[in-house]
């Protein structure tokens, strides 16, 4: 019976629930650096009261979302936005967005992700096509059905991407 005292339980569940919540405040703390380095440091801008606020409601802690504008306004940490393309299964069209300082470290990433599932990046503007930029967001000109078996494949690697660091949002075509 070794292993199934009540610590055990509290640590495994405890240990699920910070690394969700380390995923998340590395998540805003990358987009509040990077807002935060294009308004110059200006805590009185919307976009970045906004982006504060949004990490608030998550329950991101004010002393993290200080640090990362203070990372903001060091010499030298460029975030850079990055945007890939790529084909899932069925042949629907996916927008990956990434976030990070070293562009040949996240390309890689996203590469063994997709590798892994089968799948590989796609040229610029390959994928795209498929959708139509409004504001931060990408929306779905056309879309695409898949079978079930796609949708769990799909599903399995969208959810492998979003768990990369990097990785800020994907976004797909399916209906």
């Amino acid at each position: 019976m070794a292993g199934h005292n009540k610590w055990s339980q509290i640590k495994h569940k405890k240990a699920k629930t910070d690394g969700a919540k380390s995923k998340l405040y590395s998540k805003y703390s990358k987009l509040i650096s990077a807002e935060a380095q294009n308004v110059k440091g200006d805590r009185n801008s919307p976009s970045l009261r906004a982006l504060i606020e949004r990490a608030k409601a998550e329950d991101v802690t004010n002393d993290v979302i200080e640090r990362a504008v203070k990372k903001a306004s060091e010499p030298g940490a460029a975030l850079e936005t990055i945007t890939y393309e790529a084909y899932g299964p069925g042949g629907c069209a996916l927008i990956i967005e990434a976030l990070t300082q070293n562009k040949n470290k996240a390309a890689q990433e996203v590469k063994h992700i997709l590798s892994d599932n089968g799948y590989s990046l796609a040229a610029p503007g390959s994928a795209s096509w498929a959708f139509t930029r409004e504001g931060a967001e990408w929306k779905p000109s056309m879309t695409v059905a898949l079978e079930d078996a796609d949708l769990v494949l799909l599903e399995k690697l969208v959810n492998d991407l979003e768990a990369n660091d990097e990785v800020q949002e994907v976004f797909t075509n399916v209906e």
